[in-house]
C-alpha cells in the first residue's frame, strides 16, 4: 500500500527520480552533466514502433544515440523515423526488417546489423528477441564502455505463484490464458535478465537503466520508476532462472534444426 501511495505521489527514490519523471529529464541529466562523455552510442530497440518503445526511441535519438529499429512493418518504422527527425533533424535512426515470429528473419536481421560494422552498446527489449550478448561483449572490450541490456517487465510478474509456475504449460493451446501467459512472460523477462547477467558477468526507467553511470556494475536487477526495486521471491530464484534459460535454449535449438521454410 505504501509503495502505491509513493507511486501516485510521484515521490523520488534514491536515484533522485520517481513515477513523475520523464524519459527526457533522465536523458538530459545523463548527457548534460557529462555522466556520458561520448553520446555517440548505438542501441537496438525491439518493439520500438509504439508505446514506451517509441518514446524511448525518440528520447535516445534526440539526445544523440544512434538507434537501430528492428521492425516487422518497415512502413511503421519509417513513419516513426520521419516523425522523430522532424523534431530532431540530426537524429540517426536505422530501420531494418525483422519478424520475431520467424527464426530465419531474426538471423537475417543479425547478419544485416553486423554488415553495418557498428558497435552495440545498448539492447532494449520491449518484446522478446534474439541474443546479442556476444556482440555487446566485443564492443565493451574494444571501447571500454559497459554495455546495457534492458528487458521491460511489469509488476504483474508477481501474480505468478510458485505452485502455478510452469512455462511448458503455456505452450499448450488447450489451456492457454492470455492474462496468465502475459504474467508468466513478465516473470520470464526478469528471470532471463538474471541468468543473462550471470552468463555475461558484465520510457524514463528504460533510459535511466540504459544511460546512467550511477548503476555501473549493477546487473540482473529489477527497476521501477528509475529506482532499484523488489521483485517477487519467485523472480529472484536463480535456479528457476537457469532452468528457464536452459529450456529456452533447447526450444530454440530444436526450432533451428527444423527444415527451413520461406517464412
Amino acid at each position: 500500500m505504501k509503495a502505491t501511495l509513493k507511486y501516485l505521489a510521484g515521490s523520488e527514490g534514491p536515484s533522485g527520480y520517481g513515477s513523475n519523471t520523464t524519459a527526457q529529464q533522465v536523458a538530459q541529466d545523463c548527457f548534460c552533466s557529462n555522466i556520458i562523455p561520448n553520446p555517440q552510442l548505438t542501441a537496438i530497440i525491439t518493439g520500438a514502433t509504439s508505446g514506451i518503445g517509441a518514446e524511448t526511441t525518440r528520447v535516445l535519438a534526440k539526445n544523440g544515440v544512434r538507434v537501430v529499429i528492428p521492425a516487422r512493418d518497415l512502413r511503421k518504422a519509417e513513419e516513426l523515423k520521419e516523425k522523430i527527425q522532424m523534431e530532431s533533424p540530426e537524429a540517426e535512426i536505422i530501420a531494418l526488417e525483422m519478424d520475431l515470429s520467424s527464426f530465419a528473419s531474426i538471423q537475417r536481421f543479425c547478419s544485416d546489423f553486423l554488415s553495418l560494422g557498428l558497435p552495440l552498446h545498448i539492447l532494449m527489449s520491449f518484446s522478446a528477441d534474439g541474443d546479442a550478448g556476444g556482440e555487446m561483449v566485443e564492443t565493451a572490450a574494444e571501447s571500454g564502455r559497459e554495455g546495457r541490456i534492458v528487458n521491460v517487465s511489469s509488476v504483474i510478474h508477481s501474480w505468478v505463484k510458485r505452485k502455478n509456475f510452469c512455462f511448458s504449460k503455456l505452450l499448450n493451446p488447450k489451456s492457454y490464458n492470455g492474462t496468465y501467459a502475459y504474467a508468466h512472460s513478465k516473470l520470464a523477462n526478469i528471470l532471463h535478465a538474471k541468468e543473462l547477467a550471470a552468463q555475461l558477468k558484465g520510457a524514463a526507467t528504460t533510459c535511466y537503466v540504459a544511460l546512467s553511470s550511477k548503476i555501473a556494475g549493477v546487473s540482473g536487477s529489477y527497476f521501477a520508476d528509475c529506482n532499484l526495486n523488489h521483485c517477487s521471491p519467485l523472480a529472484n530464484d536463480e535456479a528457476e532462472a537457469r532452468k528457464l534459460w536452459n529450456q529456452t535454449r533447447a526450444f530454440i535449438q530444436r526450432r533451428l534444426l527444423q527444415p527451413k521454410c520461406s517464412k
